[in-house]
């Protein structure tokens, strides 16, 4: 009798558990799984982000789910959540893993302790223009290899679909910052990236990693003194209403990381996840084209409030801000980003 009931309940709890695999199957609405599955089947995907619905992730997202939604005839419904709606910066990597959403394009700095090869896109002047930008990392080259073909992300049932564009990176305080010894002292909020405080440390600054979303309270409350981003986010975000200088740098680069959960993208048919991949393709396209004017675009609306002097470094002057951190912070970080890449790259510059 006992051997009965025992059968009966391992029954129900396996019932139990299929049930709630497939309700957890990436907002699918009806099961299946890769490679097959009826014509009727529908899907959503949650797409969250952290920044404006503006800038140009908020606008690459928008064109993602265009594309989604029109070339699988409506059988994928994208569901964006921009601003840090449905999940910040602390907790959205742990959302993608447990399915809670299936699309995310993130900071490479936010894969610190995932994929650490990663911080390869964080070494400071890794890049000179927006224009070496796809000469380094198409998927093909030996940086983009280490972003799409990376096996920590794999073994983390995430896969890569493209990779985003924000623009290079400038430094914004309340003190006029035209060599690294300005920086001397002062505490920047940084994203979670063991290279960007390697970064700081070697200008002679403190650096504290927050999320996106609390940067600008931060900067208004004295809590750190300054902080580095694209012109685009600091616009959206209004952090140059309470920073009163902007030093043009363009020392760094933010790339987003466009990410899905690999066992949803395994669920779908196999024509739709190509929709998925093709989709993703075109909107990298169209993410790059619109980056550099967004960027330009916000950075006239900063001239024209003016609260903020916007400092444009002479060649000698950024060159100094270049040597303090080439190849001294790259050369911290070869046993972490691979020793091969990093002369791969050094050799380019």
């Amino acid at each position: 009798m006992m051997r009965r009931r025992s059968r009966a309940t391992s029954v129900a709890v396996l019932g139990l558990s299929a049930v709630l695999a497939l309700s957890a199957c990436g907002g699918a609405r009806s099961s299946g799984s890769g490679g097959g599955g009826g014509e009727d089947q529908t899907f959503t995907i949650k797409f969250s982000h952290v920044v404006a619905p503006k800038t140009p992730k908020g606008q690459a997202a928008e064109k993602f789910k265009e594309l989604v939604e029109e070339k699988s005839d409506g059988k994928i419904t994208v569901d964006v959540f921009p601003n840090s709606e449905l999940y910040g910066d602390k907790d959205e990597l742990q959302a993608l893993q447990s399915n809670s959403v299936q699309v995310l394009a993130p900071a490479s700095a936010k894969f610190t302790t995932l994929a650490p090869a990663l911080q390869v896109l964080d070494l400071p002047f890794l890049f000179d223009s927006v224009d070496d930008i796809p000469k380094v990392v198409s998927p093909d080259t030996p940086a983009g290899k280490a972003i799409f073909e990376n096996q920590a992300l794999a073994d983390n049932n995430i896969k890569v679909l493209g990779l985003w564009d924000n623009g290079l990176k400038q430094l914004s305080s309340n003190t006029e910052m035209r060599t690294p010894a300005d920086l001397q002292g002062l505490s920047f909020r940084i994203q979670p990236s063991d290279v960007l405080a390697a970064q700081f440390s070697a200008w002679g600054a403190n650096s504290t990693p927050l999320a996106f979303s609390e940067v600008f309270n931060a900067l208004q409350q004295g809590v750190i003194d300054g902080q580095e981003n694209p012109y685009s986010n600091i616009e959206s975000q209004n952090m140059h209403t309470v920073q009163t200088n902007i030093t043009e740098s363009n020392h760094g680069y933010i790339g987003y990381v466009l990410v899905i959960n690999n066992d949803f993208l395994n669920s779908l048919p196999d024509d739709l996840q190509q929709v998925v991949q093709d989709s993703a393709d075109e909107a990298s396209d169209y993410n790059r084209k619109i980056a550099a004017q967004l960027n330009q675009d916000a950075k006239k609306t900063i001239e024209d409030a003016g609260t903020t002097q916007i400092l444009k470094l002479t060649d000698q002057e950024r060159q100094a801000f270049k040597d303090a951190v080439v190849p001294a912070v790259w050369d911290q970080y070869r046993d972490v980003i691979d020793s091969d890449l990093i002369d791969s790259l050094l050799a380019q510059k």
